[in-house]
């Protein structure tokens, strides 16, 4: 027998609003049995229905969900596995643009999302206090934030 996991395609959001904070969620995860600070993140073609959904039409499903935001655009930043040892599950990354607050968010009724808008020149300081808080903070945060300084740096 394989021992290798089928978990499945997971779209994970770089969203940034116009006044630049970075919109990241916080929610229980009972793996951890901790609060862990993440980025928007989903499934794709998780629901009853939803086989053929593409990676688009899941990331802003998710998005507006657990954020309560929506985008005007989407665009791929980075695809790979996170677990190459164990699964053969990939993430998906995508950069959410013209972002649009519609709800409050905060997950459907099986979670308890708390939405966080971060400023991104007080990040790093917030991840910090977060941590000594006890909270987790999920490594994809940093990845996100490598891309978007990727953005600042780019030539015009």
């Amino acid at each position: 027998p394989s021992a290798l996991l089928q978990v499945g395609l997971t779209v994970v959001l770089v969203a940034v609003t116009d006044d630049r904070r970075l919109l990241l969620v916080e929610q229980f995860r009972t793996p951890l049995q901790g609060r862990v600070i993440e980025l928007p993140a989903g499934l794709v073609g998780d629901r009853p229905g939803f086989g053929d959904e593409s990676f688009s039409t899941a990331a802003l499903r998710e998005l507006e969900e657990e954020t309560g935001y929506t985008a005007e655009s989407l665009s791929p930043l980075l695809a790979g596995p996170y677990s190459p040892g164990r699964s053969n599950a990939f993430y998906t990354f995508m950069r959410a643009h013209g972002l649009r607050q519609i709800s409050e968010g905060g997950g459907d009724e099986h979670e308890a999302i708390e939405v966080h808008r971060v400023p991104l020149d007080q990040i790093e300081h917030w991840l910090a206090n977060q941590v000594a808080l006890g909270r987790l903070v999920d490594p994809k945060i940093y990845a996100a934030l490598y891309f978007i300084g990727k953005e600042s740096t780019a030539s015009p």
